[in-house]
């Protein structure tokens, strides 16, 4: 397959035009570090943002920065680092689970709307995303949004591209809104809870006033070594206000140790990257969202069904669960559990013939499906840029 890199906008918009007359299907993407995701590429090339690289605006009063899509994720957060600022959202790195090399770009965690632990209080990455130029699939350059948040009326298309995973533009440039890093972090930490007396602790704490920023439950096979993780930031005066009112509220649950430096930071970095299930390389990984108090029901009918390890963040709404490599991978019970309990599953880590075979994505109904086939023609009506990526025939 032969790589397309383009120089700037212009070229990326010159030959995606070209691939549409030539009927020349693409496969997007930033430095490939998540390229076994989703289904499986079935194109003729790949047009990449490699060469899109740098930060073309920041400006640290006004909480903003954009940057070319090909431009490393880790230069945008040093660059915010450096001034004392962060992406809000906590973006998952996804190289350790998937085993990939190279650098993730800013694009990608657009694209892909990643997000990690705090999203439950500062959103997805969408939530964030305030601004995006792309080439769409007719070769036309748009741009939408810009530096600051409007509420519009009509299509939003900087959420619509959050999340697309290129199959609707080939992404050049993305801003973003940014906040202060907090001046602390500390973790309550509380042993040997079962799934459902965790999930219980966790939402009384995010029911609390106390902005808790980080809510996790790492379970194990002998219940001692199970950690309740509760995560809060800010001012340390204030952190420290918060974790004795909380250490109140929760009391009922056990005595909980505070953990801090850089214990408390390798601890939430396993929950954002999943590294919990890293330890088996061999296993189909599951994403699965739910509502919160169901995290706990969800996992009991897939457990009992398949062979399973799994952890639970965002306060036992995101369930990742690890199944053995074969058969349907536990397809049948996790969609089985999502249907009759609400949510959405994916299929994160898989071998291509399993990720071409069985659904990546959550199954929508005919109307849903339906709507995305729409707005899919409307932006690319050749059906060029990541076909097949998401949904097969869209």
């Amino acid at each position: 397959m032969s790589s397309l890199i383009p120089r700037d906008e212009q070229d990326a918009a010159s030959i995606v035009a070209q691939a549409k007359g030539r009927g020349t299907l693409l496969n997007l993407c930033g430095n490939g570090t998540k390229a076994s995701m989703g289904r499986p590429s079935q194109t003729d090339a790949t047009l990449s943002a490699a060469a899109l690289t740098g930060i073309t605006l920041y400006e640290p009063a006004e909480l903003v920065i954009s940057a070319r899509s090909g431009t490393p994720l880790s230069e945008v957060v040093d660059t915010l680092a450096g001034q004392g600022q962060q992406l809000p959202f906590e973006p998952m790195d996804y190289r350790p689970l998937l085993g990939s090399q190279g650098e993730p770009t800013i694009g990608s965690v657009a694209a892909m709307n990643i997000s990690g632990p705090r999203r439950i209080m500062a959103g997805a990455a969408r939530d964030s995303l305030i601004g995006v130029r792309f080439v769409n699939g007719r070769g036309e350059v748009i741009k939408s949004g810009g530096r600051v948040m409007k509420n519009v009326t009509g299509l939003d298309l900087v959420k619509l591209m959050a999340g697309s995973w290129g199959t609707l533009g080939f992404l050049t440039e993305v801003t973003f809104k940014v906040l202060p890093r907090p001046e602390r972090m500390s973790t309550l930490l509380i042993r040997g809870l079962d799934d459902g007396s965790a999930v219980a602790a966790l939402s009384a704490a995010l029911g609390s006033p106390f902005d808790v920023t980080g809510a996790a439950h790492l379970p194990a096979p002998d219940r001692q070594g199970a950690r309740t993780l509760i995560r809060l930031e800010g001012f340390s005066v204030s952190v420290d206000y918060r974790l004795n009112e909380l250490r109140r509220l929760l009391k009922r649950f056990g005595a909980a140790d505070i953990l801090e430096g850089r214990g408390a930071e390798a601890v939430w970095q396993s929950v954002r990257d999943a590294t919990v299930l890293q330890e088996r390389a061999d296993r189909a990984v599951w994403r699965v969202s739910t509502a919160p108090t169901r995290g706990p029901s969800l996992v009991a009918r897939v457990a009992a069904a398949v062979e399973a390890q799994w952890f639970y963040d965002w306060g036992g709404g995101l369930v990742w669960i690890a199944t053995p490599a074969e058969g349907d991978l536990g397809a049948g019970a996790i969609r089985a559990a999502t249907r009759e309990l609400g949510g959405h599953a994916m299929l994160v880590r898989a071998p291509d013939a399993d990720r071409s075979r069985l659904d990546v994505f959550e199954p929508q109904p005919e109307a849903v499906m339906a709507l995305t086939r729409g707005i899919k023609a409307s932006f690319d009506p050749a059906g060029i840029l990541n076909p097949g990526r998401m949904y097969a025939g869209i």
